[in-house]
């Protein structure tokens, strides 16, 4: 039995080995999923469970200044990675119709391979959000959706460094970086105090942002259907089903919150 395991195990990092990117083999964190895979099982636990089970008899936390610090620091760094993802290849060298990946190891090729694990890096950070809500007891912003976006997007964002460090599924990494500055200086924003709210009356479009992005990257990711450059038309198809979930879960949300009308109250 143990021979068999084994055996399998050996079979399984022979195939991953074969089908990944050579370059980042060695990087932190890439040897193998199992490590993202348990940092995303422990996010669930404190989020759902350990969390509301040692906040519920304390008072929530105010953390002005940290979360202050905190969206600040997520809206630089955002940027830096919005100039990186210019600066790797969709300024000047990337074609907007279909992109290879770049396996080489020439510098620009390399540039986008460390950004991508760079991206990948601040997906996990983005924890902190959910963290965030649950100090605060902010249990009405902890939704299937959020809950679904930041424990997909790690295992996501994994497997681009794994296996597709660059090319034509990155452009859905620089659209989202763009949203992620604005959305964190309004979280930042919002975070200063009531005297600051006069400022957010554009809240409302931030969802609207969001919901382009994922048209955006919809029909960006669907020329692969119809155009062969060499990237894996796979990884098209499911960037397709992504943007579509995620524009569902948007939409319902923009609808819930802005569009649909409250109950009338029934009257004895």
């Amino acid at each position: 039995m143990v021979g068999l395991v084994r055996m399998a195990f050996d079979r399984y990092h022979t195939i991953l080995d074969r089908i990944s990117d050579p370059r980042t083999a060695d990087w932190p964190l890439m040897q193998s999923p199992v490590p993202t895979i348990m940092m995303v099982v422990t996010y669930l636990y404190v989020i759902l469970i350990l969390g509301p089970r040692l906040m519920a008899n304390r008072k929530p936390f105010k953390l002005r200044e940290v979360l202050i610090a905190y969206n600040g620091a997520q809206v630089l760094y955002s940027l830096f990675m919005l100039y990186e993802h210019l600066m790797s290849g969709w300024f000047w060298d990337y074609s907007y119709k279909c992109q290879p990946v770049d396996y080489s190891n020439n510098r620009k090729a390399l540039r986008m391979a460390n950004l991508c694990w760079w991206y990948y890096i601040s997906k996990l950070t983005e924890f902190a959000d959910t963290i965030f809500f649950v100090l605060r007891k902010k249990d009405s912003q902890v939704t299937l959706l959020h809950l679904y976006h930041h424990s997909l997007t790690p295992l996501e964002t994994w497997i681009l460094v794994k296996f597709i460090a660059g090319g034509h599924g990155t452009f859905s990494n620089l659209i989202n970086n763009m949203v992620h500055v604005i959305m964190y200086f309004y979280y930042m924003v919002a975070a200063m105090g009531p005297e600051y709210q006069k400022y957010l009356w554009w809240k409302k479009h931030l969802t609207t942002i969001q919901l382009l992005q994922f048209t955006m990257v919809f029909i960006h990711s669907a020329q692969l259907l119809f155009t062969d450059c060499g990237y894996p038309r796979l990884i098209g198809a499911l960037l397709l089903l992504h943007s579509a979930i995620f524009f569902a879960l948007f939409a319902h949300f923009y609808y819930q919150t802005y569009k649909k009308k409250p109950k009338a109250i029934k009257r004895e």
